[in-house]
């Protein structure tokens, strides 16, 4: 039984939070290609070379709070009894550009599961919860940013009922490999 707990994005909390590992193996990446129809078609390529990606140590969550203001932001907290085995973080209503200037967006800004409890649905629940908490906060859209090297988080985004509407390359000068992708969901 997983319960799912929001809690306020403190220094404690992200520590904790970050505890789950956000690491992967990368063996493919999505190619990119835009139908006539103007949608997005994700072509599966395998890397040359495979990899692990660790997106923490990019982007530390324990720099979020200096680089942010995470007050009106929401941590969602995975539980199986008291071992907290995944998280997704939600921004809403702040002063950061992935949020358009809206305050009727909000941003799955990150989420996770615990690698010993992957392929049991945990991070469908925690989508499911972000869906519920944006909406109760009267936004009408949901954001996700991801990279055309985590096929597996876009695969789910679309699982999900995500929309991929924006490709960007170019968007990472630090990762001039990598391809921006913007999934949406209205709500």
């Amino acid at each position: 039984m997983i319960e799912i707990r929001e809690e306020a994005p403190t220094a404690e909390t992200i520590s904790k939070y970050c505890a789950i590992p956000m690491a992967f193996r990368v063996e493919s990446r999505f190619i990119p290609r835009l139908r006539a129809d103007g949608k997005w078609e994700l072509v599966d390529e395998p890397v040359v070379q495979p990899y692990i990606k660790d997106y923490d140590k990019e982007n530390s969550p324990h720099e979020w709070a200096n680089r942010f203001d995470l007050s009106k932001w929401i941590v969602l907290s995975a539980y199986e009894g008291n071992v907290r085995v995944g998280g997704a973080i939600i921004a809403f209503d702040s002063r950061i550009q992935v949020l358009e200037g809206r305050s009727d967006l909000a941003v799955l800004w990150d989420i996770r599961v615990h690698p010993d409890f992957h392929h049991k649905g945990i991070g469908s629940q925690l989508f499911a919860e972000a869906i519920k908490r944006s909406t109760a906060r009267g936004c009408r859209e949901i954001k996700i940013e991801t990279q055309d090297i985590n096929v597996r988080a876009c695969k789910f985004y679309a699982r999900m009922g995500c929309e991929l509407r924006v490709v960007r390359s170019g968007a990472y000068p630090t990762l001039p490999d990598e391809i921006q992708f913007l999934w949406y969901r209205e709500l």
